[in-house]
């Protein structure tokens, strides 16, 4: 396989190849979004479940706190119990995480078009 043909590992195009034309670019947008949303809304879900079932919160407010947790802001309802404490303890650093995933997943396709412009535009001189 010639060298221009091929793909890196995560399935980017090679700094040798042409710039990837703009319908397959959103399609890639979409591929990464969906990725990015599938990873917030299992972190949601873990959050909902835990907080229903270690915290003892109804399914609401366990939406609530798991949502506000995961968007970097803070619980809303107070935990009383050890087990909901350490849950929550818990999420919080998996929350963190999660969203700068989620983020770098979703941003991953846009920055490398934009470096590899940048790249071919230096090449080009």
């Amino acid at each position: 396989m010639h060298k221009a043909e091929t793909q890196t590992w995560m399935g980017m195009e090679h700094r040798s190849q042409p710039l990837l034309p703009w319908s397959k670019f959103l399609r890639r947008m979409m591929k990464s979004g969906g990725l990015a949303t599938l990873i917030i809304g299992v972190g949601l879900l873990i959050g909902v479940l835990g907080y229903h079932a270690l915290g003892r919160l109804g399914w609401l407010d366990s939406l609530v706190n798991a949502s506000m947790i995961l968007g970097g802001m803070g619980p809303v309802n107070p935990i009383t119990t050890t087990g909901g404490k350490w849950f929550e303890s818990i999420y919080a650093l998996f929350s963190g995480v999660a969203l700068l995933t989620s983020m770098s997943v979703f941003l991953a396709p846009a920055l490398h078009r934009m470096l590899h412009k940048l790249h071919l535009e230096s090449f080009d001189k």
